[in-house]
């Protein structure tokens, strides 16, 4: 019995290729080839029989081409291309959790970037936090081709453990129901953030991954919160948007995906958007209705920079709050279009002062000049202030500025 896993050939890098060819009889042989084997082959050796002693790997010939793969990546080819032999095992191989990856987050946290990274492509993994999106997307569902979903489970699995995303909020887009059900078992153990519903069209779906979501918290003693985005990319998806919306507590916002949803009506999607424009805002509304954030479709040309900007403009003033991003150029562009003008924050800054002003002085009522202020309103004023500090707009004591 043999089986593979893993990318082979001149122009990959940082992964690896390992077949494992079981036999009867005979001893355990390795073949190694390693381009950076100078430097890490006794470990590459090292960690390779670990990973036989774990599955009881005796009598076989296990072939690995290494093209300066991490440790956490070796590891999910070999399984993979064990369980590939066996797919009814029952174990599997963990490394130790990296510490720096044992944050949390909240309903509320910004998510003006989202960075997609396909889930099968160990590449993108190491450096994408460096590029400091506000969240990152570790894709199994449309970025992987269907023949390697089993193993970009066990890739994924072990970036949430072994790679340090610097703080960004660690989301998973599990595969179109009900296929994403058996992903949650690769990522629920291991501190997932935000769970992405592709495709969704109704609430019993989000009812149906919050089941199962329950259930594993419960068998592996799950505390952290795990929220979820149901992405709308068809026209019933859209028509359900606030049920969908208001299905689960656990909702954090709705993205919407426009590949899709234009396909599914029947029309090309145009720079302009007015094929979608009814789509947007349903969603918008659903998603303000229930307290909820809206997110927007990504941006597909990664070169046109301004046609990006005008982009994330003309969605801040529909009322997304971010946006998918495919590459990581596109992050600061769609931070700095997101950020809060000049006046909002000048506005924003003399509603909070008026409002503290007021609490101070035990007034149930408060107000700028002849306007009363509402609660929403001071709301909004507190989030244009820390979109402000985080775009470092202003400074850290800028209620002593002017």
């Amino acid at each position: 019995m043999k089986a593979s896993a893993g990318q082979r050939g001149d122009k990959v890098r940082s992964d690896c290729y390992i077949e494992i060819e079981l036999k009867k009889t005979g001893r355990l042989e390795l073949n190694i080839q390693s381009k950076v084997a100078s430097m890490y082959g006794r470990t590459l050796k090292d960690d390779i029989l670990k990973m036989c002693r774990f599955f009881n790997i005796r009598h076989a010939l296990v072939t690995v081409e290494d093209n300066g793969a991490l440790p956490f990546v070796v590891a999910a080819r070999f399984e993979a291309a064990y369980r590939r032999i066996n797919p009814s095992l029952d174990k599997e191989y963990l490394l130790p959790f990296n510490k720096k990856n044992q944050y949390g987050t909240g309903k509320e946290k910004l998510r003006r970037s989202r960075l997609y990274l396909p889930g099968n492509e160990p590449k993108f993994f190491v450096n994408a936090g460096l590029h400091a999106p506000d969240a990152v997307i570790l894709d199994l569902e449309d970025s992987v081709a269907h023949s390697e979903k089993d193993a970009a489970q066990m890739m994924v699995r072990n970036a949430l453990r072994a790679v340090d995303f610097y703080g960004a909020e660690r989301m998973v887009r599990i595969n179109q129901l009900p296929k994403g059900i058996e992903d949650l078992k690769y990522i629920i153990p291991h501190n997932v953030n935000v769970i992405l519903i592709p495709k969704c069209e109704s609430p019993e779906q989000i009812k149906e991954v919050e089941t199962e979501v329950k259930r594993l918290k419960e068998v592996y003693k799950i505390k952290n919160e795990v929220y979820f985005m149901p992405i709308l990319e068809s026209a019933l998806g859209i028509i359900n948007a606030f049920s969908i919306a208001s299905a689960s507590e656990n909702n954090c916002a709705l993205a919407i995906g426009l590949e899709d949803y234009t396909a599914d009506i029947g029309t090309p999607r145009t720079p302009e958007g007015r094929e979608s424009f009814f789509a947007r805002t349903m969603l918008i509304n659903a998603a303000k209705a229930t307290g909820i954030q809206a997110i927007d479709t990504v941006f597909s040309d990664v070169n046109d920079m301004e046609g990006l900007r005008q982009s994330v403009v003309e969605a801040k003033a529909l009322g997304f709050e971010g946006k998918g991003c495919i590459h990581p150029r596109q992050i600061q562009v769609v931070h700095d279009a997101f950020a809060p003008t000049p006046d909002e924050i000048e506005k924003a800054r003399k509603i909070v002062l008026a409002f503290e002003d007021a609490e101070k002085k035990g007034l149930g009522v408060v107000s700028l000049g002849s306007k009363m202020i509402d609660a929403p309103v001071v709301k909004r004023a507190h989030k244009i202030v820390k979109l402000a500090l985080l775009n470092r707009l202003i400074e850290e004591d800028w209620r002593n500025e002017g």
